[in-house]
């Protein structure tokens, strides 16, 4: 079986950080999207988007935005459209497919939530990072299909490594039932 992993928890936990140590200790081809937080001083001030294969960069939400508001933050609906669902689009062509986070800023999208339901359908090895308390139908989803791990200050150095041999165990499982 394919891995499909979500991984959640509350905010500064370092779900973010995972999927990047996870992403270096997989050694695989991954695409997707990752959102990371921007910060002024010690302030945070919004979160951008960076598409992992092509390192397309762009804003997800800050205070400035133009779109709908969540919070204190307004998302930026192209940089959202342009970068993160065609990073999730894009990701189908490689062996491991990355989605941080599928939440209420990136929901905003139809194209987002289209891109990951194609994504699910894929065959591919998945990481997700599932907000918290999301009650969306497609969080919804991942939760009943997939393996979800939620993140503690105590857990999330060791899952590093206990995800990334899952995630390098599928992509070579299909590699092998692909070629044979």
């Amino acid at each position: 079986m394919v891995p499909r992993i979500a991984v959640t928890g509350p905010p500064g936990i370092g779900k973010s950080t995972l999927v990047q140590n996870v992403l270096e200790a997989s050694g695989r081809k991954a695409g997707g999207m990752l959102a990371r937080e921007k910060r002024f001083k010690d302030r945070r001030i919004g979160f951008e988007l960076l598409d992992i294969a092509t390192g397309a960069l762009g804003t997800l939400a800050d205070e400035r935005g133009s779109g709908q508001k969540l919070g204190k933050y307004r998302v930026h609906p192209d940089d959202l459209e342009k970068i993160g669902a065609k990073a999730i689009e894009n990701a189908l062509s490689c062996e491991i497919i990355i989605v941080d986070e599928v939440g209420p800023m990136e929901l905003t999208s139809r194209r987002f939530a289209a891109a990951v339901e194609r994504a699910i359908a894929s065959e591919k090895p998945m990481l997700v990072v599932l907000h918290e308390w999301s009650a969306h139908p497609l969080a919804k989803k991942i939760r009943a299909t997939f393996q979800v791990m939620t993140l503690t200050r105590e857990n999330r150095d060791p899952l590093v490594q206990e995800i990334a041999r899952e995630l390098r165990k599928g992509s070579q499982s299909r590699k092998a039932s692909v070629s044979g």
